[in-house]
């Protein structure tokens, strides 16, 4: 392992804004399932996900954006994460948190209704026929988002990969899920619909895969069960 994974988490462990419950924990019983707002942002604001975070990127630009709203990166990846953590504290942002685990555990993580919207975004498509429950927005991490999500939650998918794109339609029609906006390519000048913290917000992936003139395709969706 390398100098500066293992400085990172280092750093990690001294973060406030940081949580590394080992399994064990999480599936015991973790202390802070339904207790995010009260223990960690002290107040009532909706809390937002953003599901395998990587960087952070995503969670600190939105947390900065909507100062009103409270965003909880995950990622099982400490070393990445610790750049969005580290960002977050210099910047003073007392609405920004980082989880560090597994995203199948995501309803050991937060109670019944607790979580306002969950982003996914440039996941790995897992593209092979049996890797297909490893996809972020397979029916079975779909349920688990229901479970965590109020009444009237939000998910968004943003992804270069067309294959995840069109697989993940097909998984709301068949389901009966709400599509609320769907868009090929975010970033085509005639579009007016997308959100502007759609195309405000870059990953170092997603301007990545724009020099590779690839299309950014975007899914906001509501889950019917």
């Amino acid at each position: 392992m390398g100098k500066n994974k293992l400085k990172r988490f280092s750093e990690n462990k001294t973060f406030e804004n940081v949580f590394q419950p080992t399994r064990a924990e999480m599936v015991s019983g973790f202390e802070l399932k339904g207790n995010w707002n009260k223990e960690v942002f002290q107040n009532e604001n909706p809390i937002v996900l953003e599901l395998g975070c990587g960087k952070g990127e995503y969670t600190v630009a939105l947390a900065e954006k909507f100062p009103d709203k409270n965003f909880i990166g995950i990622d099982i990846k400490g070393a990445r994460f610790w750049r969005g953590a580290k960002t977050a504290i210099e910047s003073g942002m007392r609405n920004a948190a980082f989880l560090r685990t597994q995203i199948e555990l995501i309803d050991y993580a937060f109670a019944e209704n607790e979580v306002s919207e969950i982003w996914i975004t440039f996941p790995d498509p897992q593209i092979k026929f049996k890797r297909t429950k490893h996809r972020l927005t397979h029916p079975e991490f779909l349920k688990k988002y229901h479970h965590v999500l109020n009444p009237n939650g939000i998910v968004h998918l943003k992804t270069d990969s067309e294959f995840l794109y069109g697989y993940t339609h097909g998984v709301i029609q068949i389901e009966n899920h709400e599509v609320l906006i769907t868009n090929h390519h975010v970033y085509n000048p005639d579009n007016h619909e997308i959100p502007k913290e759609v195309t405000s917000v870059q990953t170092f992936y997603e301007k990545k895969f724009l020099e590779e003139n690839k299309n950014i395709t975007y899914i906001r969706f509501r889950l019917n069960y």
